[in-house]
């Protein structure tokens, strides 16, 4: 099968994502406050190139030029993130008008060509404020993010096709609280597992609250995910194996879906298990209209040595990833399968190559094949049965990479950090090309 063979439905949302911190840049203009990313971008070792993102992709400033950008590529939707201390610089308190005004001339923008918006209240950056009171370790902080849903669904509540609550929530709880690579750098257990508990809990207490405010856009999370598989058929193996899925998948899965913890999981964190009050599991389990699935690779699992990506065979990424596109299909065929799962998006799906512009030209033929290959993986899952909304490559264009700084660029857009200047690469162009074929019937 190729991409040149396939006919989605008219309906199925093709876009593309970013997040605020990664491109915005303007990081103290017009009342921003500081993020938890700001912060740890000036810690000394913790990203690759020492780098930040005070200027990132200027998009604060170039945002209607991008938005031409983005219209120009035959997308139907634009996936971003609001920066909560851009609207709201300490998390609670006086809001910033300045930063409100930003996003509503964002989506205007994006309505006036065509594009439908789709917004994420919490990628990552939360206010260094709320940061200095606990974080998300902090309880108070759930209440904190359903006031600051509350304030974005009035302002583009009525005019946002989407709303997601958080963005890889695991991402947030284990890199940022527990191995302590990307902000807030806490190395705690106990404290990442709270914060998945918070994490989690502040999106069912979101929903509840937006809905009861009468938002009419559909409502859901994100969340990064992999299939698991064991290096070898060994019993050590095959035990690791499960307990990774336990805890990169079940755990969020399992309380969304069946309002419990899964008990594997539980009993291998012993006291490190989250403080779980009354009634929390049941919040966390309200119904979702949508939810968003961030795909990049499979996880292979071994009890011994880590396992070796380069004796798979397969093309590996400028991350270090394999690339498997059967792995996408599996783990949508076990999300239909498993869980009553509501209508799936591919909310992220990309790679990072070492691109080069010569002439003017980006030849990234290895991203245009994993985007293709991804693209089939979809349809593949569909032709099994699965529910599928919609797909969004990761991403638009070259932005900081976290802790990755400057050095990985996933986007189909190449930026010049030194001019600014946005180049289509091929795999754009192909993009593009694949779009108007959609359009035309195939």
């Amino acid at each position: 099968m190729n991409t040149k063979s396939m006919h989605f439905p008219p309906n199925f949302v093709w876009g593309v994502a970013t997040s605020a911190f990664q491109i915005e840049g303007a990081a103290a203009e017009d009342g921003k406050g500081l993020s938890i990313w700001d912060t740890f971008c000036r810690q000394p070792g913790v990203i690759a190139d020492g780098s930040n993102g005070d200027i990132a992709c200027d998009h604060y400033h170039r945002w209607e030029a991008d938005l031409d950008m983005i219209a120009g590529l035959g997308v139907d939707a634009y996936r971003f993130s609001v920066s909560w201390p851009r609207v709201r610089p300490t998390g609670s308190g006086a809001w910033n008008e300045a930063g409100l005004a930003f996003y509503e001339r964002l989506v205007d923008g994006l309505l006036a060509r065509g594009i439908k918006p789709y917004l994420t209240l919490n990628h990552w950056d939360l206010p260094e404020a709320l940061q200095a009171g606990g974080g998300w370790a902090n309880r108070d902080t759930v209440a904190r993010f359903v006031e600051y849903a509350l304030g974005i669904h009035a302002r583009l509540g009525d005019r946002v096709v989407s709303i997601a609550t958080h963005n890889e929530p695991w991402v947030m709880a284990h890199l940022g609280h527990e191995a302590g690579v990307f902000a807030p750098g806490i190395k705690n257990r106990r404290t990442a597992m709270q914060v998945s508990h918070h994490l989690l809990l502040s999106h069912g207490l979101a929903l509840q609250a937006l809905r009861a405010a009468g938002c009419k856009a559909r409502l859901g999370i994100v969340l990064n995910l992999s299939p698991m598989h064991a290096a070898t058929d060994s019993a050590a193996d095959r035990a690791k194996m499960t307990l990774e899925d336990g805890q990169l998948l079940r755990w969020y899965l399992d309380p969304l879906f069946k309002a419990s913890y899964p008990q594997d999981v539980l009993e291998v964190l012993g006291a490190d298990a989250p403080a779980v009050e009354a009634g929390d599991m049941a919040h966390i389990a309200t119904a979702m209209d949508f939810m968003g699935v961030n795909y990049y690779s499979r996880s292979v699992v071994s009890a011994g040595e880590p396992w070796d990506v380069m004796s798979s065979g397969r093309e590996i990424t400028d991350m270090g990833w394999e690339v498997y596109p059967e792995g996408l299909t599996e783990l949508l065929v076990r999300l239909h399968r498993d869980y009553p799962v509501p209508p799936l998006f591919v909310t992220e799906n990309g790679g990072a190559f070492k691109d080069e512009l010569v002439d003017g030209r980006v030849h990234d033929e290895g991203r245009t094949r994993y985007i293709e290959q991804h693209i089939e993986a979809v349809a593949e899952a569909m032709r099994q049965g699965v529910n599928m909304g919609g797909y969004m490559v990761w991403s638009l264009m070259d932005n900081f990479e976290w802790a990755s700084g400057y050095e990985k660029r996933f986007g189909i857009v190449h930026v010049d950090y030194t001019t600014q200047q946005r180049t289509l690469k091929d795999s754009a162009r192909w993009y593009q090309g694949f779009l108007q074929q959609q359009k035309q019937g195939g």
